[in-house]
């Protein structure tokens, strides 16, 4: 609907009620437009669509990957995308990522916490909504002042400023966009993980990542410790959020399945297997195992290929994958998780290596062929060092002098500016564009980089304004930025609400209304 039609059907309702006295249908009009998702299931749907239309466009050229970055507070999502708006115009192809990591460490009520499932679950679904509110509050506030614009148009008899305004409202772009959720591994069995997957569904959530770890061993996954269930156990858990998915109806929500076996040696289960070959069968093949002849007290066996075996068992009671077999079996967990109900996949790695991500995904693809992959680009990588030794790799193998290089102190200053630092920065400005075309990688993330220039930016304002810049030290390093670089929050006050309120209490009050906006407000020295 255009915008004057909104206008026509908001007075056809009001004209049924007679006395319904100084409600004006161009207001009303005004308000739908600025609340146009009524309830989360309404963003999850439409979000929804956006993703599979994304995939598709991947599909047919992997030039069309999609990017996020992780944030752990609605006005840090706020900002990404309207800063994305400014700067390139749209939103497509840019999502938002919720790290489960940053919740668990910024979140919860028990304060700071490793990434191990223990902060309160509700916590992850109160982030979405939370996300959600402060994106549909962007657009309220850049369509209030459209609105502000078109009505100054309007006095000062600009008939043409007037119509670009309304087809700019028609065809407004919103910031609402798809979130990428994290459940860490269901926080519980399948059916809490399912009860779970509602609740990030009903607040907005289309796209939902679970992991293949065991829920009450969970670790983040670049840390050791980590633990793997059985394929069976966690098709369960995707099976529950599809369940929770269709229930709802988000039927296009999507799935992506994390395994974490690259770098898990551990499983708290021996599969339950029918016959050699199975499922089961295939997961028990990677255990570290011994042949035995007798039986001692305690001992767990099992039976393959007409042996006795006996898998090792740790004092914690847990069972040991043999050495060298993690991306086999990530390779196994991918295939068979696509085939029970996943859309995407997720490999965590150790570093980022194009190599050994588009290794094992051509393997994937042997079998499904539009397997596709969102990646973690981790903050967790040293991403210089990672790609100066991948460089100094390539340049020793091809024969290349390397002498002036010391490998292990490649992350040193000193080699800051030199050909190889060179080589390696643009290696990672095209990683991303690079892996998409040769891995398989459809969506990028970076999980926690706010976590990081939260730090960093606060690192740097206390400095410079507790040292000898005092004040200077914000002026000139927080708040003339924001001018030089058009940041909207200079406004602060705009930016809170403050004048979406003004023109709501002129639509409820009229000319009694007392407005926060003039003369005197304080907000006004930044016009210029």
């Amino acid at each position: 609907m255009t915008y004057q039609s909104k206008i026509i059907e908001a007075g056809k309702a009001i004209g049924t009620e007679a006395h319904w006295n100084g409600i004006e249908p161009e207001s009303v009009a005004r308000m739908r437009m600025q609340n146009r998702f009524q309830t989360g299931l309404d963003i999850a749907r439409y979000t929804a669509r956006i993703m599979r239309e994304d995939m598709a466009a991947y599909d047919l050229d992997p030039a069309n990957y999609t990017q996020s970055l992780g944030c752990w507070h609605g006005f840090i999502g706020q900002q990404k995308m309207i800063s994305i708006k400014k700067h390139f115009g749209t939103t497509k192809g840019r999502y938002l990522y919720l790290s489960g990591w940053m919740v668990a460490a910024l979140r919860s009520d028990f304060g700071p916490l490793p990434d191990q499932s223990m902060h309160e679950k509700t916590s992850v679904p109160a982030l979405i909504e939370e996300l959600y509110t402060f994106l549909r509050q962007a657009d309220a506030r850049e369509m209030g002042m459209m609105f502000r614009d078109l009505d100054k148009a309007r006095e000062g008899g600009d008939e043409m400023e007037a119509k670009r305004l309304e087809h700019a409202l028609d065809t407004y772009e919103t910031h609402v966009v798809p979130i990428v959720a994290d459940i860490d591994a269901g926080f519980g069995n399948a059916e809490a993980t399912y009860l779970l997957a509602k609740k990030f569904i009903e607040a907005g959530a289309c796209c939902i990542q679970i992991e293949n770890q065991v829920s009450d061993e969970k670790q983040c996954g670049h840390q050791d410790g980590k633990v793997t269930v059985p394929h069976e156990d966690f098709i369960a858990k995707i099976r529950a959020v599809r369940y929770a998915f269709m229930e709802l109806g988000v039927d296009e929500g999507l799935i992506v399945a994390r395994t974490d076996s690259l770098g898990a040696g551990l499983t708290k289960q021996i599969a339950v297997t029918s016959e050699a070959g199975d499922i089961g069968d295939r997961y028990n093949s990677y255990l570290d195992c011994e042949e035995v002849s007798a039986i001692g007290h305690g001992d767990v066996l099992i039976s393959r290929d007409g042996k006795l075996l006996k898998p090792k068992r740790l004092a914690s009671n847990l069972f040991q994958f043999r050495a060298g077999t993690g991306e086999d079996r990530c390779v196994l967990d991918c295939i068979h998780a696509l085939e029970n109900g996943a859309d995407l996949l997720w490999i965590e790695t150790e570093k980022p290596h194009i190599g050994q991500i588009g290794g094992m995904v051509s393997r994937i693809r042997e079998v499904i062929p539009n397997a596709k992959l969102v990646y973690n680009n981790s903050p967790s990588f040293n991403w210089t060092l990672n790609f100066r030794q991948q460089v100094y790799d390539a340049w020793e193998a091809a024969g290349k002098d390397v002498s002036a290089f010391e490998r292990a102190r490649l992350m040193s200053i000193d080699y800051d500016g030199t050909e190889l630092a060179d080589e390696a920065d643009e290696r990672i400005r095209t990683f991303q564009r690079d892996s998409a075309r040769e891995a398989g990688i459809f969506h990028h993330l970076i999980t926690l980089p706010t976590y990081h220039t939260a730090a960093l930016s606060t690192d740097n304002l206390a400095k410079e304004y507790f040292g000898d810049a005092g004040m200077l030290g914000y002026v000139k390093g927080v708040q003339r930025q924001e001018i030089r670089q058009g940041i909207a929050c200079v406004k602060h006050q705009n930016m809170a609400g403050s004048d979406m309120g003004d023109d709501h209490k002129e639509y409820f009050a009229g000319e009694a209304a007392l407005k926060a906006g003039g003369a005197h407000n304080t907000m006004n020295q930044f016009a210029a």
